[in-house]
């Protein structure tokens, strides 16, 4: 599947996207702007169907059987399907997952626990998996049977083998195991035991092995324990067993473990308590104070008002960078709203009219829905927001001749989607996993980049969104009919309810403990999640808030704005990389400006579709679509230099895109304004979701005040739909 993806992504993406579509001589100048149709009272606007509008179900031939992994109580509702513990539930569920600050790996009736330590080249960095400790019950009558996913939070997942429970919760120093009834446990590891110390209640052991990590075991009640030269072995027992590394092997923060060992959390969930704020509470058992570790997004985040304490020298290593000790059972994150407008954040020139109208006229009167050839959901949606983007430019600019025409191709893209009248493909509806996916998806794993096993639906349905929020803004009518459809779409990776009532998962792509989207879907991958292009994600949490601008949404609004801002954050935070970060390793920050697929557990310089050495691709992909939220991603206009004085020269290289040459000028527009728009002008093509109006309307909206936020109305569609 994956060389598929890789395939067809390079065939569609490097070759089709930059061919302009012809012109149409006989295409006539727009006629002048009806007047539009009455706007209808908001008792009408705002009604709401009986029961939310489902696609059309479908069968798909090529969706994994989740049952086996999931147990019964799970399988009534819709299922996750871009998780932080996805590997646990696909194939033979063997694959590990970065459980921070532990990988965590589950065999038949055994689990296994690695404190990874990170390989890291100029080209990639990653976190290597070694058995540490490897936890089972002894005398296990069925050795094979698989594990079973009992209980699903945001920030944890509880995993069962025979007779043991392992609460995996996110962010715990500690693995904690509850065993069932009275077993006798094993302890194995690939290292050699060279020190085996209990205290004297047989409670707590510290475990020092030959390659110089020191564990600490702790139990609810006296557990016997002996050892051999890698393996430990107790008596039978049942209770609470909870295992951390000591980081360092250093004593002191030994008396940390201690402090808090008796404290564990049995699960984790994010609460939207307030406008731009996660709320992070944790159920927990035993006595005393919780701890947990925070990544560095939580700590730049953390309310620093409330009563939690950070142990600023209790810190374990990571990949995501290093980890520290917060005590409370919840935490509040914070961030500053984002603006989230239909138009330019800080206006466009009057002076520069001309020129971009004459753009427009040329984008606009190109624009023809027979002559779109392909079938992909993906490029299809594309074209569908560029066309939106060029109604917008033509409404903030005043040319409103250009108008009809836009509207007209945008009925005529959108509708045969919504409608399921779309010749070749179609949005329809999986009930096995609960979700949208498509016609040639459900024959074809590799269709649509994968979007009919769950891969990439935030990029999809995020330009399909763009589009109808445009249109819905533009014609109250249409977007009044339509409603129902846009709203069902928006709920696939929107949805914040959980269990049997809701058709969808609950944020499907948003990882609420990282704060970003993974567009893995139900493919195994050794390092886990994966996502390229933060840009597009952020595209999609952006147009939810249009579209609940568009519809007087202030709830929906409210929490697309937030994800928003935290994909924003976490964009900046991981995948772009500043000369000073310090949160990559020295040679890898040296060669690279941004990372081009990071995955849960790895850092990659190279694409799906392009290896590293082109970085004027490993730019765009984190720059397209560009847009007025583009600003907010970019707003570090030292790092924006740094990214492109990394990328302008491989843009000498032969073959070069002119389409991915244009996310590079648009940058450099940032701070070069002049020499960038030169360069622009020059452009003998574009990508097929962008044009050369939306690059004059950025170059040229680049100088003045700040616009502000544009909010919505009262009434609330968004509870209706995603509760």
């Amino acid at each position: 599947m994956v060389l598929k993806k890789i395939r067809r992504k390079v065939e569609r993406i490097i070759t089709k996207p930059f061919k302009k579509p012809p012109r149409k001589p006989s295409i006539k100048p727009p006629s002048p702007c009806p007047s539009p149709p009455p706007e209808p009272p908001p008792a009408i606007m705002n009604r709401r169907p009986t029961h939310p509008f489902i696609f059309p179900e479908s069968h798909s031939a090529v969706l994994p059987d989740p049952s086996p992994f999931f147990s019964p109580n799970l399988l009534s509702s819709p299922l996750p399907t871009n998780s932080f513990f996805q590997n646990f539930v696909l194939k033979n569920g063997d694959q590990p997952e970065y459980i921070h600050p532990y990988l965590i790996k589950s065999s038949p009736s055994s689990l296994s626990i690695s404190y990874p330590p990170l390989f890291s080249t100029s080209a990639f960095t990653y976190q290597i998996f070694n058995a540490d400790l490897t936890i089972s019950a002894v005398d296990n009558p069925d050795p094979n049977q698989t594990h079973k996913i009992s209980s699903i939070n945001d920030l944890s997942v509880t995993l069962d083998i025979p007779n043991l429970r392992f609460y995996l919760v996110r962010g715990s120093p500690f693995l904690t195991c509850q065993v069932m009834q009275s077993v006798t446990l094993s302890f194995s590891t690939i290292h050699a035991i060279l020190d085996f110390t209990p205290n004297s209640s047989k409670t707590k052991y510290k475990i020092n092995f030959n390659n110089g990590q020191t564990w600490v075991l702790y139990a609810s009640s006296q557990i016997d324990l002996t050892h051999e030269m890698s393996k430990i072995t107790s008596l039978p027992f049942s209770g609470i067993i909870r295992i951390a590394i000591l980081p360092n092997s250093d004593l002191k923060l030994e008396q940390v473990l201690d402090q808090f060992s008796s404290c564990y959390p049995v699960s984790g969930d994010a609460v939207f308590s307030s406008p731009f704020c996660v709320e992070y509470r944790w159920e927990k058992k035993g006595w005393g104070d919780l701890l947990m570790l925070a990544n560095p997004l939580h700590l730049r985040l953390l309310d620093h008002n409330s009563s939690n304490k950070i142990l600023d020298e209790f810190r374990y290593k990571g990949i995501d960078g290093e980890l520290v000790g917060v005590t409370g059972d919840s935490w509040a994150l914070k961030t500053d709203p984002v603006s989230v407008t239909w138009h330019s954040i800080k206006g466009v020139k009057e002076e520069s009219y001309p020129e971009i109208v004459e753009a427009l006229v040329k984008d606009v009167n190109d624009l023809d829905s027979t002559s779109i050839s392909t079938k992909s959901s993906y490029f299809y949606g594309k074209l569908v927001a560029r066309a939106a983007r060029l109604a917008l430019i033509a409404e903030e600019i005043g040319h409103v001749d250009a108008m009809p025409k836009v509207q007209k191709y945008l009925k005529d893209t959108i509708e045969p989607w919504l409608d399921g009248t779309f010749d070749g493909n179609g949005f329809v509806y999986d009930k096995l996993w609960g979700g949208v996916i498509t016609k040639q998806g459900c024959q074809d794993s590799g269709a649509d980049f994968g979007f009919g096993i769950y891969n990439d639906h935030h990029y999809h349905i995020g330009y399909f969104l763009y589009g109808i929020a445009v249109l819905a803004k533009l014609d109250l009518v249409w977007g009044r009919k339509y409603r129902p459809q846009a709203y069902s779409l928006m709920a696939d990776f929107m949805t914040l309810g959980r269990g049997g009532n809701t058709k969808y998962t609950r944020l499907r792509c948003f990882d609420l403990w990282k704060l970003h989207s993974w567009a893995g879907g139900l493919t195994e991958f050794a390092d886990g999640r994966n996502q390229e292009s933060t840009s597009e994600a952020v595209n999609a949490y952006y147009s939810a808030a249009l579209m609940g601008l568009a519809y007087g949404d202030t709830q929906l609004v409210s929490t697309s704005s937030l994800l928003l801002a935290m994909e924003i954050h976490a964009s900046q935070t991981w995948w772009h990389v500043r000369d000073d970060g310090g949160l990559y390793t020295q040679d890898f920050t040296r060669e690279n400006r941004v990372v081009g697929v990071l995955w849960a557990n790895k850092r990659d310089s190279g694409l799906w579709f392009a290896p590293g050495e082109w970085k004027e691709c490993r730019l765009g992909i984190q720059v397209l679509p560009l847009s007025p939220i583009t600003e907010v991603l970019f707003s570090d206009t030292g790092f924006v230099r740094q990214l492109v004085e990394w990328a302008l020269p491989a843009l000498a290289r032969e073959g070069v895109g002119e389409g991915w040459k244009g996310f590079v000028y648009a940058l450099e527009g940032v701070y070069e304004k002049e020499v960038a728009l030169e360069k622009i002008r020059k452009l003998s093509g574009n990508d097929d979701g962008n044009s050369l109006s939306n690059l004059l309307w950025w170059i040229h909206s680049r100088d003045e005040g700040d616009q502000g936020y544009e909010g919505g109305g009262k009434h609330c569609w968004f509870g209706h739909y995603c509760h």
